[in-house]
């Protein structure tokens, strides 16, 4: 992979080359997304589904379009059960939100892992409190691996649904999804994925998981802001009621009552963000001619040298260490702050996160403020990774 593709990763920090090691928080964008953006702009902005004139025509083609190849990048049945959305934020409180509105009441409870991000576990506890439902949590490992023991103790006949993560924001773990899905299956509970931090790095096909929702978000998969993906099986969607009210999502609107549209429109209210989608579009041929698999396993290469070098840092603390891992590593440098380490890798031109990563109970879990996290991209070089913890031994003893 070329870094020339991405015009970002041309730009100097501080004096020094710029080292983006924040792909977890949000991916760099190659020429072709941009392009996608420009063009869509300069010769098709249109609003989309309601014209007849050309413009309107050519760019819900285009939309469409897209939909159709979301729909093959995951393996879905049926383009319907491809809605649009903000990003996986939106993605989750439209599923908690309808779904709970249908099927979650008094008595209830939903699950969650302790890992979650907080787009996934706020939501089910917003629902569960307007249900007087409640939520129960699948606890996790010092190494940071989900206990599906007490998953299969938490779940019972008032269980309405299973949220968990594909792959943790935060210990980079890969969790075991598919036997998740069985157990939850087992006692007729379904399962919503959070794929944020899986479609970039994992082959996913909803199908083969039977998962029924997965939730994931464009800009972490090289593509704009402002654009993700809720699947769903149409089982659940054709019963859930509409998460927002306006135009596109109705059949027919008198002075007496609404009729919904069908799938996937009666969740789309509204205006899409057509540029983002077709950025999105755009985004996925780039990681097709690149190959998903191979994406991953570039990303693991350097995952696995920076592991190995960091061992070398004084005072170096691994938080998740997961057998079954993506390009993720969270780490603190002796007693020091996350922000003051961060602060100083930034000044010799690394960018990486620091803080809790909107998982809170993560770290209230290991009784830490946050961590250091570097996350590893298709574009990032092993030169990188050695530049990066050549930076962590040079700044290691001012923060011992």
């Amino acid at each position: 992979m070329q870094q020339s593709q991405f015009p970002i990763l041309q730009s100097s920090v501080y004096g020094h080359p710029l080292i983006y090691l924040d792909n977890a928080a949000t991916t760099q964008k190659p020429q072709s997304v941009i392009d996608a953006l420009t063009s869509y702009y300069t010769s098709l902005n249109s609003n989309i589904h309601r014209g007849t004139h050309y413009l309107a025509t050519a760019a819900t083609e285009r939309f469409e379009e897209v939909r159709r190849k979301v729909q093959s990048f995951i393996g879905a049945a049926d383009r319907a059960e491809v809605v649009f959305t903000r990003g996986t934020t939106e993605s989750i409180n439209l599923v908690a939100s309808s779904f709970s509105e249908r099927f979650v009441g008094e008595g209830d409870n939903v699950i969650v892992s302790a890992m979650e991000h907080h787009s996934d576990m706020v939501p089910w506890q917003m629902a569960c409190e307007s249900k007087g439902a409640s939520v129960r949590y699948i606890p996790f490992s010092d190494e940071g691996v989900l206990d599906l023991g007490a998953f299969e103790r938490l779940i019972d006949s008032h269980t309405r649904i299973v949220a968990v993560n594909h792959v943790s924001n935060t210990l980079g773990t890969v969790n075991p999804v598919g036997g998740i899905v069985r157990i939850a299956h087992g006692h007729g509970v379904p399962v919503l994925v959070d794929g944020a931090q899986a479609v970039a790095h994992i082959p996913v096909d909803v199908q083969a998981l039977d998962c029924d929702f997965y939730c994931f978000s464009g800009h972490k998969m090289y593509a704009p802001m402002g654009v993700g993906v809720m699947y769903g099986k149409r089982r659940w969607l054709d019963e859930m009621p509409p998460y927002q009210g306006g135009g596109e999502m109705i059949k027919e609107v008198t002075l007496e009552k609404t009729t919904y549209n069908e799938l996937p429109f009666k969740f789309e209210a509204g205006t899409p963000s057509v540029g983002d989608v077709l950025g999105l579009g755009a985004a996925i041929d780039f990681m097709l001619a690149e190959g998903v698999a191979n994406i991953g396993r570039h990303e693991m290469e350097l995952h696995d040298y920076a592991v190995e070098l960091m061992r070398t840092v004084p005072g170096m603390r691994f938080i998740g260490t997961a057998a079954e891992k993506a390009a993720v590593v969270s780490f603190l440098v002796g007693e020091a702050h996350p922000y003051d380490v961060g602060t100083l890798l930034d000044k010799l031109g690394v960018a990486v996160r620091t803080g809790h990563h909107c998982t809170q109970p993560i770290m209230d879990r290991y009784g830490i403020p946050g961590t250091v996290r570097a996350s590893f991209a298709v574009y990032n070089t092993l030169d990188e990774v050695e530049a990066f913890v050549n930076a962590l031994k040079r700044i290691a003893p001012m923060l011992m």
